[in-house]
């Protein structure tokens, strides 16, 4: 008896999968690619400017440089970088920027941070209703508390003795206490997401609301605290209201003041302010690109829930 041999199926070729290039994408992507370059226009304008020769705006526009690059040159900022620490240059407005930023975006990453795990994970009655009242403060208007707080700082100035009014640090003080309202909503936002059963676990293993907060807590909330540090940096280094409000007598002024004070003479102070621009720029990128990798992560997870 002679077994015959069956023979095997043999697979069928894989299909030659070619590169599909869809015309709806490639629309998209040139649309992207324009409104980016449109959005860059402005900024590339102003570096380029600041890296022109004085007496060049006038004659003719910045995008020559593409046909002459050979103009480009740095004395603009050593010009502007020559007067040093001088109060009122841009070195000590610079100083003064970040001896608000700083401190600001510490403060309110920390409170916000701290406030947003008592109201999530603490044991006492209403904190539903406080949350509502934090929540509350955020439609506050920013510019409808200069004049009160302005009148309490000199009330306080004149009773204490101290100088909060004209002073870095009664802009902190300011910057912080409007700060705080979003921080909390966002942290708690984002706090109201971890289970609580790592805490509970922790409890257990017999550890405290101080160690769960910095071992369990802060560990997964990193995004969103990275998220918080960027908002907030960005809005008080920009901010020109506060500023001139709190340090409008004194001699050390934030950055944003300096550029404000030399549009009063735009026509000679061009390459001064856009000079200044790009410096006052630079923080704030390095900065987002420091923590972008979080950014994104802690706004979804924080903001959205």
């Amino acid at each position: 008896m002679t077994v015959q041999a069956v023979p095997l199926p043999v697979a069928a070729p894989p299909p030659n999968r070619r590169f599909r290039v869809r015309p709806s994408r490639i629309v998209l992507n040139i649309v992207l690619a324009a409104i980016a370059i449109f959005w860059l226009v402005p900024s590339i304008g102003i570096a380029i400017i600041s890296l022109r020769p004085n007496g060049t705006f006038e004659q003719s526009g910045w995008w020559t440089v593409l046909t002459a690059p050979a103009q480009l040159t740095f004395s603009n900022y050593q010009h502007l970088l020559s007067a040093g620490f001088n109060a009122g240059g841009v070195l000590d407005s610079l100083t003064t920027s970040l001896a608000i930023t700083i401190p600001v975006t510490i403060l309110v990453t920390v409170i916000s941070s701290l406030t947003a795990y008592s109201l999530v994970f603490g044991r006492w009655r209403g904190r539903t209703t406080v949350f509502l009242l934090i929540v509350a403060l955020l439609v506050l208007p920013l510019q409808m508390a200069l004049i009160p707080v302005a009148s309490l700082y000199k009330v306080v100035d004149n009773a204490t003795g101290l100088h909060f009014f004209g002073s870095v640090i009664g802009t902190i003080i300011f910057h912080v206490a409007f700060g705080l309202p979003f921080g909390i909503f966002l942290m708690r936002n984002f706090y109201s997401g971890i289970p609580h059963d790592l805490l509970e676990a922790g409890r257990i293993d017999g550890a405290g609301e101080w160690t769960l907060f910095r071992k369990v807590v802060m560990p997964i909330g990193i995004p969103a605290l990275a998220s918080l540090a960027i908002f907030q940096f960005i809005w008080v280094w920009n901010d020109l209201l506060v500023a001139l409000i709190f340090l409008g007598s004194s001699t050390h002024i934030t950055l944003t003041m300096y550029l404000y004070g030399q549009t009063r003479a735009l026509a000679n102070n061009y390459y001064i302010i856009s000079t200044g621009a790009v410096i006052s720029i630079i923080i704030p990128l390095i900065v987002f690109f420091a923590f972008q990798r979080y950014f994104v992560r802690g706004v979804l997870a924080g903001a959205v829930k």
